[in-house]
């Protein structure tokens, strides 16, 4: 995991994206790719004509990014990463998918409508989405990995691996709704065999519990950090009946390191 992607643009959660990205890159020695993402104006598209007033808000929306860039790379030079910029124009979720065919991960918001669901899914990456409260992430800290035995929980623990080594302690969360194909001891063993000897905590879950299990299993273990599959069926399912990815994108207090 060296090839970190993270969406920039002037709005409310970019310091808490930047300071993650920053976290994760500096901690694996890698490097950070910057995509600052002017936005097109959100207008109905039969008001989109291309005339003076679309051109004067797309003129305004780049200025403000084009200051929003020289403020950053100031800052970015004073960080022990290495680091490039990449402007593009559009809608974040396209722009990030574009410039994500060699990333090993990508740092955007945790909001369950935005960016993060849509880049899980569509890809190919693991996605870390970050809350607006978050100020980094402490990748050395206490990881609490969800595990239904999926194979989205699959591609989530091999892609967290890099960042599992960095941790004081890992815990293996299994919540069993009955339907476990691979069991949370497998799991461990994997990691056992990269040098990660994980704690296995058990529960099991009634449907439509899952949610509730983990964000309780955050708090009373402190975890600085979650590792989880994501989207293990349909957005449109999720989206109608709810769903443990979009509960947590909406209510977790610590970042999410998804894949699917």
């Amino acid at each position: 995991m060296k090839n970190i992607l993270v969406l920039i643009h002037d709005d409310e959660g970019q310091e808490a994206r930047f300071q993650a990205a920053l976290d994760v890159t500096r901690a694996l020695e890698g490097h950070l790719t910057c995509i600052d993402v002017v936005l097109l104006p959100e207008t109905p598209a039969e008001l989109w004509d291309g005339g003076a007033g679309s051109a004067m808000v797309l003129a305004e929306e780049r200025s403000r990014e084009a200051a929003n860039r020289v403020a950053l790379e100031q800052r970015l030079a004073k960080e022990d990463v290495s680091w490039n910029w990449l402007d593009m124009t559009g809608e974040p979720v396209r722009c990030l998918r574009d410039a994500s065919a060699i990333a090993d991960l990508i740092v955007v918001d945790r909001d369950p409508h935005g960016a993060a669901a849509g880049l899980v899914l569509e890809s190919g990456a693991p996605v870390l989405a970050v809350s607006d409260p978050t100020r980094g992430v402490d990748v050395n800290g206490r990881v609490l990995v969800a595990w239904d035995g999926s194979p989205e929980a699959e591609a989530a623990l091999r892609a967290a691996v890099p960042l599992l080594k960095l941790a004081e302690h890992v815990m293996i969360l299994q919540v069993d709704d009955g339907s476990i194909r691979v069991p949370a001891g497998e799991a461990a063993s994997f990691l056992s065999r990269h040098g990660i000897h994980p704690l296995v905590i058990l529960e099991t879950a009634a449907q439509g519990e899952a949610a509730q299990i983990i964000l309780a299993a955050i708090g009373e273990r402190r975890a600085d950090y979650l590792v989880m599959g994501g989207f293990g069926r349909s957005r449109l399912m999720e989206a109608l009946f709810g769903g443990v990815s979009r509960g947590l994108l909406s209510k977790s207090p610590v970042p999410l390191l998804m894949a699917h």
